[in-house]
């Protein structure tokens, strides 16, 4: 594919009421090329507003498969963000699964924002690598902001995904949720348990706070 590359975010309620807030967040999701429903509270309120069925497409399931199509033809994928051990372990796994994929990676720092100098520097490495696909993991919504900022920059490029948690899923440093939980569209308890102090929020702040905004929206949303 020439020219820019798609961006792919992933929506789900906690992103949603967060976007509400922050105006570089909101813009960020509505310059996304794509859109994944990756959340069960969005499926929903399109179910019951429009009549339409989609099923949820988490970030996880997004990474699996261009993992197949790059390993089909030989490509190349990059990987910024998260620590360098969770990006070792990626490394390893990708090569006992996908071996006839090419990989780079770069740990950027933790911190809020990251500078321009170093955004920089990981957007030259990026274009000299030259992927076929970009993964970032800096959590939401600073991942989709940074990408938004400097995708123009980026040449060479066919997809960029922000997929969060999904390098620690793939490292094997936390465990997603089984299929069974999944299908029967429990994920979100499985994580809460799993993970409560990071879900606490997520699922008894902003989950309550979108589906205010959707019963109050009812009547524009159908």
């Amino acid at each position: 594919m020439d020219g820019e590359a798609v961006v792919v975010s992933c929506l789900n309620p906690h992103s949603f009421v967060k976007a509400l807030d922050d105006a570089e967040f909101h813009k960020a999701l509505e310059q996304s090329d794509v859109l994944l429903p990756d959340g069960e509270g969005i499926c929903m309120a399109l179910k019951l507003l429009r009549g339409e069925r989609i099923d949820k497409i988490a970030g996880d399931d997004l990474h699996g498969y261009l993992l197949e199509r790059l390993s089909e033809k030989g490509g190349k994928v990059y990987y910024m963000g998260s620590t360098e051990r969770v990006l070792s372990l990626i490394e390893k796994r990708l090569g006992r699964e996908h071996p006839g994929v090419t990989v780079r990676c770069f740990s950027p720092s933790f911190c809020d924002e990251l500078s321009y100098a170093e955004s920089m520097q990981i957007v030259d490495d990026i274009n000299a690598f030259a992927p076929d696909v970009l993964f970032v993991s800096m959590t939401a919504p600073k991942q989709e902001k940074w990408v938004e900022k400097y995708r123009v920059q980026l040449s060479g490029v066919k997809v960029i995904a922000s997929i969060g948690a999904v390098f620690d899923f793939y490292a094997g440093t936390v465990k997603r949720a089984p299929r069974w939980a999944v299908r029967m569209h429990l994920e979100w308890l499985f994580r809460l348990v799993k993970e409560p102090r990071r879900m606490w929020e997520r699922n008894f702040v902003s989950t309550p706070r979108y589906l205010r905004w959707v019963w109050k929206h009812r009547n524009e949303l159908r």
